[in-house]
Formats: C-alpha cells, sequence, structure tokens
C-alpha cells in the first residue's frame, strides 16, 4: 500500500470549507476543519497534488508529530526525538517557521530558537558537522504550530505561498490575493458556468487577477504551473519521479484545455497605467490571445463582437477605507448597475466589497451573500442575476447624492468629537507655545475608541489599536467608521489630510516591514530640525514622538561630546546631538532602509558626514566586539527594540533577558564622565537590580514624558547610567 500522511492544508479565513471539497477531489481524506485550514490523509503524490493544483492554499504542511509544548524540556525533547535525519542532510540548510504563543512561549521568535536548537542538536549527533540556518534559501522549511500545550511540527512542501502562481510579479498595488480571487470565482459559480459555454467579465479589472484567475480555471491550468520552485524539491523524503507525473499530467491538461471552444474573457479599467500591469501579467500567465483587456471607463462599458447569452460578470470594486471615500462611492456602483442591466441581460453578476451596504445602488437584488477577508478587511461576495425580475425600480435605489457614512451611535461619535476638540484646545495651546509642530492628540482616551491619534503639522495619523477578543469585529469597524467620519470636522482638516493605519502587537522585525509604498515623505520641524516623515509607508512614521523630551535632553547635553546613537532608527536623536553640538557621533542600525532615512536626516539638517558617520551594522555585534582606542563616547543613546531575530543578527534579542549584558557592552564604551540613556518600550520590563551595585542609575522616565504622554506613563522607561566615582 501507499505510505499515507496526514496533512495540514492552510488558507484564508473563510474558505475552509471550500478548500475541503477541492482536496477531495485530489483524493484526499478529510480529517477534520480548523478556523483557517483542513487535516487531510492521503499519499505524497496526493500532497504534491495539492501544491501543484490547489487554487484555495497557502501552504501545503506534511505533519510529522505533535509534542508535548508545556515546558521548555518537553518541547525540546519531543522535537529532538523526531528523525530529522530523514529530512534534512547534515549539511543542509534549513529555517523555521513558529506561530502562536502561550504561557511559556509569549513570543514566536524565542519559540523558533527551541525549535532549532532541538533539529541542530539531533543532527549534530550524527556526525561532526551541524546543519545551518538560512532564512532565504532552505532545503527545508519546519513548521511549527502552537496551539496552548500542544506544538504541531511539520515539514512545509510549497515553499513560497501557493496563492503565488508566478505571473504576478510586479510590486505594487495588489487589490485581492490569487487564491481569493478563486474562492470568489467558485462562489460565484464560474466552473459550471464555464462548462456550460458561457463567457467572463470584469468591469474593473485592475491588474487582471480575477480574469486571469478566470482563464486558468476554465482552460484547466494548473495554478502551481508557472512556479519556479517549491519546498519538497530538496528535502530528503521527496520521491522525483512522482513528481514528474504530476507535472507532465499538467502539461497535457493545459494543452487539452485549449482545444475545442474558448469562453471569451475580458477586463476593462479606466486606468490605463494598471492596463499595462494587467497585459504584462496575461503574458507571464501564457495566455496571450486569450485574454483581452483594455482601458474603459465603468461608463462606457458594452459589449463588443459575440458573446454568449449567459455568462458571469465578477467585479471587484473599490469601496473606500475612508469614509470620505465611501460617499463618493455610489454614482459608481450606481453605473455599475446599470451598465449590467443593460448589456449583460441573463448573466451573473458577483460583486465583492466591503462596503456591502453600497450593493442598494446597483439597482439589483441580491440572491446570495459570502462572507471572506480581503486580507484582515471583513467583506462580502454579493451574487445577483441579471434579469427582469430582480431589477429594483429607481425609486427604491437611493440616489448618489444620498449615500452618506452611516454612524450607528451618533451619541458615542459626538462624544469623540467633543474629546477631540478638548484634547486641542489644551494641547494646540501648549505646543504652539513650546513651538511642537508634532504631537499626540488622543491616545485611547475613551475606551470606546481604542485609536492613538497623532498630529504632524497639517496632517492626521491615526493608529486604530487592534480590537480585543471581546470586540467582535464588525464592532470594532463601526467605531472605526464613526472615527473616522468625526475626527476632521473635529480638527478642522479635510478627510484627505487623515492617515489611518491598523496597529497590532509587532514581534521581531515586523514593526519595520512596509505597509504600502508611496514613498510619500514629508518634512516635519522638531526643536528646530528638520526630519524627514512618512504617514503612509511603514507601521510607525520614522519619528517616535515619546521620545521628544528625549532628544531635547541630548540637544542640550551635546556640546563638544562624542555621541553613540545604537539601534538608531531614522536617526532623529543624532540630529539634534548634532544640533547641540556634539564633536562627532557614530550612528548603527542593522536596516538598510533606516540607515539611508537617517543619513537624509542629517544631510538635510547639513550635518558634516565625515564627523557624524551613519554605518548599517549589528549592534548586538559591534557591542560585544573589543572597543578600539577611539571608541569611546561621552554620551550614548541605546533604545533596542524589545525582540528580534533577524537574519542578519548574529543571535536573538530579548531586551527583558540581555539588557544586563547590553547595559555593560555600552558602559565598555563610556568615558569616565559619560552617561549612557537606556530606553525600551516594553511594558513589563524590569531593570536588572544588579546594575545598582555596579553603576549609578537614575531612573529619569517621569521626566521624559511631555504633556503630551502623560496619559500613558508606560509609553516608555528610561535610565541616565554613569560609572560610578
Amino acid at each position: 500500500m501507499t505510505e499515507q500522511y496526514e496533512f495540514f492544508v492552510t488558507c484564508p479565513r473563510g474558505m475552509d470549507n471550500l478548500l475541503q471539497a477541492e482536496l477531495a477531489s485530489f483524493g484526499l481524506e478529510p480529517l477534520k476543519t480548523a478556523p483557517a485550514g483542513v487535516w487531510v490523509r492521503g499519499g505524497l503524490a496526493e500532497g504534491y497534488r495539492a501544491c501543484l493544483w490547489s487554487r484555495l492554499a497557502n501552504r501545503v504542511l506534511l505533519h510529522l508529530a505533535t509534542v508535548d509544548a508545556r515546558t521548555n524540556e518537553s518541547l525540546y525533547q519531543g522535537v529532538h526525538e523526531i528523525p530529522w535525519e530523514a529530512h534534512l542532510a547534515v549539511t543542509g540548510k534549513f529555517r523555521v517557521v513558529f506561530t502562536g504563543t502561550n504561557e511559556l512561549i509569549r513570543n514566536t521568535q524565542y519559540g523558533a530558537q527551541k525549535v532549532k536548537d532541538a533539529v541542530v542538536d539531533r543532527l549534530r549527533g550524527k556526525g561532526t558537522v551541524r546543519p545551518s540556518v538560512d532564512a532565504k534559501d532552505p532545503d527545508i522549511t519546519v513548521s511549527a504550530r502552537l496551539h496552548r500545550g500542544e506544538l504541531d511540527i511539520a515539514v512545509d512542501l510549497s515553499g513560497d505561498s501557493l496563492h503565488m502562481r508566478g505571473y504576478r510579479t510586479e510590486k505594487g498595488i495588489a487589490p485581492i490575493r490569487e487564491n481569493l480571487a478563486a474562492a470568489l470565482l467558485m462562489r460565484a459559480g464560474w466552473p459550471d458556468i464555464a462548462a456550460e459555454g458561457g463567457d467572463f467579465i470584469d468591469p474593473m479589472c485592475g491588474s487582471g487577477t480575477l480574469v486571469i484567475e478566470a482563464a486558468m480555471m476554465a482552460l484547466d491550468q494548473a495554478p502551481g504551473r508557472l512556479r519556479k520552485t517549491f519546498g519538497f524539491e530538496r528535502w530528503l523524503g521527496h520521491k522525483p519521479e512522482t513528481w514528474m507525473e504530476l507535472r507532465q499530467e499538467a502539461e497535457r491538461r493545459a494543452w487539452e484545455g485549449k482545444q475545442g471552444r474558448i469562453p471569451r474573457f475580458v477586463g476593462y479599467d479606466q486606468d490605463s497605467r494598471v492596463i499595462a500591469t494587467a497585459w504584462r501579467n496575461i503574458a507571464r500567465a501564457g495566455l496571450d490571445g486569450i485574454i483581452h483587456v483594455e482601458a474603459r471607463a465603468v461608463a462606457d462599458f458594452h459589449r463588443d463582437g459575440q458573446w454568449a447569452s449567459e455568462g458571469l460578470a465578477l467585479v471587484n470594486p473599490p469601496y473606500g477605507e475612508r469614509l470620505s471615500e465611501r460617499r463618493e462611492l455610489g454614482s459608481l456602483y450606481q453605473a455599475l448597475g446599470e451598465a449590467v442591466r443593460e448589456h449583460l441581460p441573463g448573466w451573473r453578476l458577483g460583486v465583492f466589497t466591503g462596503a456591502p451596504e453600497l450593493g442598494h445602488s446597483l439597482g439589483l437584488r441580491s440572491h446570495k451573500q459570502y462572507r471572506f477577508f480581503n486580507g484582515k478587511i471583513p467583506a462580502q461576495l454579493l451574487l445577483f442575476d441579471i434579469n427582469e425580475g430582480n431589477i429594483v425600480r429607481p425609486r427604491d435605489v437611493t440616489a448618489p447624492g444620498e449615500i452618506r457614512a452611516k454612524i450607528s451611535h451618533p451619541e458615542r461619535a459626538q462624544m469623540l468629537a467633543n474629546r477631540l476638540k478638548k484634547n486641542l484646545k489644551a494641547l494646540g495651546q501648549w505646543a504652539r507655545k513650546q513651538n511642537i509642530q508634532c504631537y499626540r492628540l488622543y491616545d485611547a482616551d475613551m475606551p470606546e475608541f481604542s485609536m492613538a491619534i497623532d498630529i504632524y503639522g497639517d496632517r492626521v495619523h491615526v493608529q486604530e489599536y487592534a480590537a480585543p477578543k471581546s470586540v467582535d469585529e464588525k464592532s470594532a469597524r463601526e467605531r472605526l467608521a464613526e472615527a473616522l467620519a468625526v475626527i476632521p470636522e473635529a480638527l478642522g482638516v479635510s478627510p484627505e489630510q487623515v492617515v489611518c493605519k491598523q496597529r497590532q502587537r509587532q514581534t521581531g522585525t515586523r514593526q519595520y516591514e512596509k505597509q504600502d509604498a508611496t514613498g510619500e515623505f514629508m518634512e516635519v520641524d522638531e526643536l528646530g530640525s528638520r526630519l524627514k516623515v512618512n504617514l503612509r509607508d511603514y507601521l510607525d512614521t520614522g519619528l517616535f514622538l515619546d521620545h521628544r523630551p528625549v532628544r531635547r535632553w541630548i540637544r542640550d547635553h551635546a556640546r563638544n561630546r562624542r555621541f553613540l546613537n545604537l539601534f538608531c532608527y531614522t536617526g532623529a536623536a543624532t540630529v539634534q546631538a548634532v544640533a547641540g553640538g556634539a564633536s562627532r557621533s557614530l550612528s548603527l542600525d542593522m536596516s538598510n532602509t533606516y540607515v539611508d532615512w537617517a543619513r537624509d536626516n542629517l544631510a538635510l539638517n547639513g550635518a558634516d558626514p565625515k564627523k557624524h558617520v551613519v554605518e548599517q551594522a549589528d549592534c548586538l555585534k559591534w557591542l560585544a566586539d573589543k572597543p578600539a582606542a577611539d571608541q569611546r563616547f561621552d554620551l550614548i543613546f541605546m533604545d533596542p527594540p524589545t525582540f528580534s531575530n533577524s537574519a542578519r543578527m548574529q543571535g536573538v534579542l530579548d531586551i527583558q533577558r540581555d539588557h544586563g549584558k547590553l547595559i555593560h557592552q555600552a558602559m565598555s564604551r563610556l568615558t569616565a564622565d559619560g552617561v549612557l540613556i537606556f530606553s525600551n518600550n516594553f511594558r513589563r520590563f524590569r531593570l536588572d537590580e544588579g546594575l545598582d551595585e555596579l553603576f549609578e542609575v537614575e531612573d529619569v522616565t517621569p521626566a521624559t514624558l511631555d504633556r503630551d504622554f502623560q496619559r500613558n506613563p508606560r509609553i516608555h522607561q528610561c535610565w541616565h547610567i554613569r560609572h560610578k566615582v
């Protein structure tokens, strides 16, 4: 008999039932579903087939064991007992992807390190060499998923997420992922419509994801056919002959799918730039001559040439992240409804939207709705049969000018508006007197509105904190909508001047990940210096507002002093040291992005690059090295991340565990009368009491909180540390 394996196949939320049916069609036996995946059993060939053919999956994980994760010892021993020599050569490379936390493992980097140690120790016991960790080009990826007291260990057969088909390689706005597009097509009934000779149209196609996925599905093309690599190809258990047979079958089916009548596939979009991207995606997908896209607005929509009497129009129109944007969308939805009613009678319309209330503007009655998530945004697929019986007469349709942002609790929203006006009056007056251009106006002052609102000159930066589990997503979304509806008026700005982002607890290097790619920088003033900030592209803006008093102190005490800025971020503290007359400075950070940003900030303020140097460096390694004679500093500022295990780092940084060593190493580079300013924002941080015996330690936290952060005294902690006389 063929050896049987258990697999856990992951997918986006809301797609597990569809995925289970798809996997069953591959010959995999369903065992149980999970919130974001399906457990199945089958042979290795079926697991390969899922990698190659699944249109819905993110990853196919070959389950190896479930180990006890209630103690460090049981976790280590359970992972160590797995016969890793059957999966990875002793000289091989691997990485660990760890998800989940419990009381023992409170961050994923720590959990990943424990798994890595067990794997390495098991294989090192088989010889004199040891495997290496390689996050970018591993031979295998080990998946470790923690749930309460148990840890599921698996080999990831996928490699990159399976939604990455290989045809969409250009960076930029990607409204929906490929596997979400496939799920929408399945729920809209496209496989049956295509089998019956129907055609496909996307009137707002963007870069073409929906129309490409529709064509691949109708022409029986394997979604993984264009991928260059999979995660199992260097796994020791890989069966190349089995894989080759499946690849040959996929090529045969792709050729056969183009024989006979091919449905018409058309996409329109009013933006000619995204149409150019769509053409390139179509070419990479090998669908030239099969899919046609062109620049055409919804108002100009009509069918050209011969079309089937039945078909599917599926569209993902904009639905507006801001309430001000939603107010303008009623006319767009109405134009779409008018176009399909006139030109596509007898067809089916699918509208995927995060603003389902706008569906009423289409002038059609929806007969089916499906809930999905577009990333983290709750959304719905609304299905309409375009026929006379489903048309809603004009008197029943809300006119475009009557589309308004719905505020579910006007009293609650008015309370927020009143609080903002009160804060603006008090803090705004204080900021003007202090010549402060950037400050925090609101910091979750009202539990109903859990967000931070910062002023950056004439712009407003809103960070919505992730809602606790006790608040359902719909309620959280309503509250955000209410806030965004009243913020512009309360603060006297236009909606376009408000930027909103969701802030969640960050681990590792996620705080440095790009959220967008606008490249939109603006200059702001702080203490008479100019600094670059970016309100859209990153989780943080490039300026930690709570550290303003720390930077002021540095400026006031920097004259003729040598300044060292460790974990320098965008170099704002160094800019103030230079403004205060520092004789020279050295700023270090591991991120090339922030090193360049820091250099820009220094250049913006006329700093001499020969005297004020910014370098890309692993601060842990730099501190661990023996200091040179000329590497002594009078002022050192060290504000490390709470936790980091970047591939560029020599080790793993846990600030609670490692701060004593970091402080000792930094003090070895501090002159006899110098000051180390040590700060961090870990709310549960406790300074090592033994440091008092070696150094003069002064807690200066209260003095480093300006008026705008005194409502949140745990935003950071700060100490001045000196050598004892």
